[in-house]
């Protein structure tokens, strides 16, 4: 997943820093020469020699055929056209690892490669979900440490922006996936009575 996002990371990271952004707008203004940049963005001359080779390494500010200073809006289009796909690509994963026997399809769109790309929005399938991630993760009957339990889930949550461990371990235990003893969770076996202890820390 890391190499898929990079460029798009890359410029990101990029724009994090004040003078690049600032020299950035200065070239898409029209400012075509590094004299221009300078006082287009208020910037000095160092400043804007440093902000200027870190934006003609990551290619967003190229020099143009009459030698002057130029915005590749084509890398940018480039990116979105990419994220676009992986987009619906996410949504629509087809084929792809299909799931194990007696997993229902429509796993396949909200888990793939034992990561959590999403919770639906639907209640009952989120529940579906959330028992597959249940009896994925852990076995019934062994006790596991919440140190175990918040390493086990944050594994499944590195690929999803959607949710972090601490609520999916929230919502495991309001299902009753697992029960909680100071600090201990354990999955029930099937058919055990009891509840999980409900708790949002």
């Amino acid at each position: 997943m890391a190499t898929e996002t990079e460029p798009v990371d890359q410029v990101i990271r990029l724009f994090a820093e004040e003078s690049r952004v600032r020299a950035f707008a200065a070239v898409a203004l029209g400012a075509g020469t590094p004299a221009a940049v300078a006082r287009t963005a208020g910037l000095s001359a160092r400043e804007t020699a440093v902000a200027l080779h870190r934006l003609g390494e990551q290619g967003v500010v190229v020099e143009e055929a009459d030698g002057g200073l130029g915005v590749a809006y084509g890398l940018f289009r480039d990116h979105a056209r990419e994220a676009a796909r992986r987009e619906r690509s996410a949504a629509d994963p087809g084929p792809g690892p299909g799931p194990g026997p007696g997993e229902p399809v429509l796993l396949r769109a909200f888990v793939r490669g034992g990561r959590l790309v999403r919770l639906p929005a639907r209640w009952s399938r989120k529940k579906l979900v959330l028992r597959h991630i249940a009896e994925q993760t852990f076995e019934p009957g062994v006790e596991y440490p919440e140190r175990v339990v918040d390493e086990k889930l944050r594994a499944w949550c590195e690929d999803s922006d959607d949710i972090d461990h601490v609520t999916l371990r929230r919502y495991l235990v309001d299902l009753h996936h697992l029960r909680r003893s100071e600090g201990i969770y354990r999955r029930p076996a099937a058919g055990e009575a009891g509840s999980g202890e409900s708790s949002y820390g």
